[in-house]
């Protein structure tokens, strides 16, 4: 297949993005009342709006022509339907199939042949359902016969970021278990925590696809110990449940085969959260919680593969985020939820967006010649507005925004959340249309001052606007609508995936720190620091000299 660069629809797409007007926001909306309603969209329970962005007729035409030169419904589809979508591992994506009903008939290609999705995942969900309700009613007990109390979930990347994400986000709902996730191998994430549970009351998950991801083994070897120091070898079969698809290795850890939920290798770890690596949501926040999370997921997937690319919520944000990374180069953009239980949400972000599209190759191994995954980043408003925002809003380079907001709350603080939510519709506000400054000297001198100091301070409270920004709507943050939002981003992300022609379910890039850490590793324990380059080496040494390894 050509390159996507070889299209009318690029052709078109460049030839619009460096018109004159390309970037205009405030103009676009003064000139149309309507806008709202012609560029904001509803499915799956939320709304997306794209009228603070420089979209115009024309551009998102263009967009759209570029979706179907991508034949980007198609790749949707084929990806649905458990085709090899991770070309370099020879593997399916299907994680759609993790949140479909059991009659809904997902089949993964295996090699030569086919395997049944869609009852591997629903007869793994039975076992956990089984086994949350044993713990939740205080039939599955510690080895001293206390019921489990807390749970220490151990991961990192998608077996962390999504459960402890969702956790945090669905924290209004009643709170079954106290739940602890740990990811960062550093001594100072899993001490503190281990000090303040009961091993007799603590059950462990070893969230890791492989068994063998270093910083997790390293930190499950820590909790084994715990464990046993407190409760003996015995303990371990029943306070520790592996989420692996390496049951060799889990046996050998200790963990029993019936505490032992896996999944295929069509689930990538950061589309995870939905299988087994979830089994610390439905801990911490019910069953049912867990089940609303699918449910919404699937109604975003319902959504994604059967609507209209013009109506398509996933398209719509691709396309828009296409146009803001590839065809007008904003390198980053910032996750901006005015919800602090969202508060995760840019972290869970980061991980899958930039490790999904961060290639410099396309799926036929070319390297790629223009922009694609920008840089993400961000943090709860309004505490964003306090720190980083003063760059987005008057820095030399436009930084697009994703504000989410969610309509009714689940406090009684009603001023309070009024108060955010109209910061949050500011923020869109002000980044659009911005204030010139001589609208700024005219309130200036209208208040009173002085016209020179007016003129002076003039430049500085100019804000140029056009700055882009796109709203997510969220009626109430339950787990059906967390669940939409989620595959809304995991959708999207595949989008322009199709868009750009690369693989975004494969990340070679994680592997070869983790190969040199090996030998890094030798370095600190040993001293001998042949094989290093000499940068790496006298740092190596440098460490050592000051103490490296040791503890106080």
């Amino acid at each position: 297949m050509p390159p996507i660069t070889a299209t009318d629809a690029w052709a078109a797409l460049a030839a619009l993005a460096a018109r004159p007007d390309a970037g205009a926001i405030r103009d676009r909306i003064g000139a149309d009342p309507n806008r709202f309603a012609r560029l904001s969209r509803a499915g799956a329970g939320l709304l997306l709006d794209l009228s603070r962005t420089s979209l115009d007729e024309a551009t998102l035409a263009a967009l759209l022509d570029l979706a179907a030169a991508a034949d980007v419904p198609g790749k949707l589809a084929a990806m649905a339907q458990g085709e090899i979508a991770n070309a370099t591992e020879g593997r399916a994506a299907l994680h759609i199939a993790l949140r479909a009903p059991k009659d809904g008939g997902f089949r993964a290609r295996v090699g030569d042949g086919w395997e049944d999705a869609s009852a591997l995942v629903h007869a793994e969900l039975a076992r956990m359902r089984a086994f949350v309700a044993a713990i939740h009613e205080g039939r599955l007990r510690g080895a001293t016969g206390a019921p489990f109390s807390a749970v220490l979930n151990i991961g990192i990347g998608g077996s962390d970021l999504g459960p402890a994400m969702a956790t945090e986000a669905l924290q209004s709902l009643q709170p079954r278990m106290d739940v602890r996730f740990v990811s960062n191998v550093d001594g100072h994430a899993l001490a503190p925590v281990l000090a303040t549970l009961d091993p007799a009351r603590t059950l462990v998950l070893i969230a890791s696809k492989t068994f063998t991801t270093q910083e997790t083994m390293a930190n499950a070897a820590v909790a084994r110990a715990w464990l046993v120091a407190a409760l003996g070898e015995g303990a371990i079969a029943t306070h520790v449940a592996a989420l692996s698809t390496n049951a060799r290795a889990v046996a050998a850890f200790g963990a029993t085969a019936a505490q032992t939920f896996g999944f295929r290798d069509w689930v990538g770890g950061r589309f995870s959260l939905w299988s087994p690596i979830g089994l610390g949501i439905a801990l911490a926040r019910g069953w049912e919680a867990f089940a609303g999370l699918l449910a919404g997921a699937w109604a975003m997937d319902r959504h994604a593969l059967s609507a209209t690319p013009a109506e398509n919520l996933p398209i719509l944000l691709g396309l828009a985020h296409t146009w803001h990374a590839t065809f007008r180069g904003h390198a980053s953009y910032a996750c901006l939820p005015y919800d602090q239980r969202l508060a995760r949400l840019p972290a869970w972000l980061q991980q899958l967006e930039m490790e999904s599209n961060g290639k410099q190759v396309d799926a036929a191994g070319r390297p790629v010649t223009y922009p694609t995954a920008p840089v993400v980043f961000g943090e709860p408003g309004t505490n964003s507005q306090h720190s980083f925002m003063q760059l987005i809003h008057q820095g030399p380079a436009i930084v697009p925004a994703d504000i989410i907001m969610v309509a009714q709350p689940e406090h009684a603080l009603a001023a309070n959340h009024r108060i955010l939510l109209a910061h949050g519709l500011a923020q869109g506000a002000a980044l659009a249309l911005g204030r010139s400054g001589a609208e700024q000297e005219k309130a200036m001198l209208a208040a009173g001052m002085a016209a020179d100091e007016a003129a002076r301070l003039a430049p500085h409270r100019h804000f140029p606007g056009d700055r882009p920004s796109i709203g997510i709507v969220l009626p109430r943050l339950t787990p059906e609508t967390l669940g939409a939002l989620l595959a809304l981003y995991e959708h999207k992300v595949a989008v322009q995936a199709a868009i750009w022609g690369i693989n975004a379910f494969d990340q070679w890039g994680v592997e070869l720190g983790k190969t040199l850490a090996a030998g890094t590793l030798t370095a600190l324990e040993s001293g001998a620091t042949a094989g290093l380059d000499a940068s790496t080496a006298g740092l190596v040494a440098a460490l050592r000299q000051l103490g490296a390894g040791s503890t106080h």
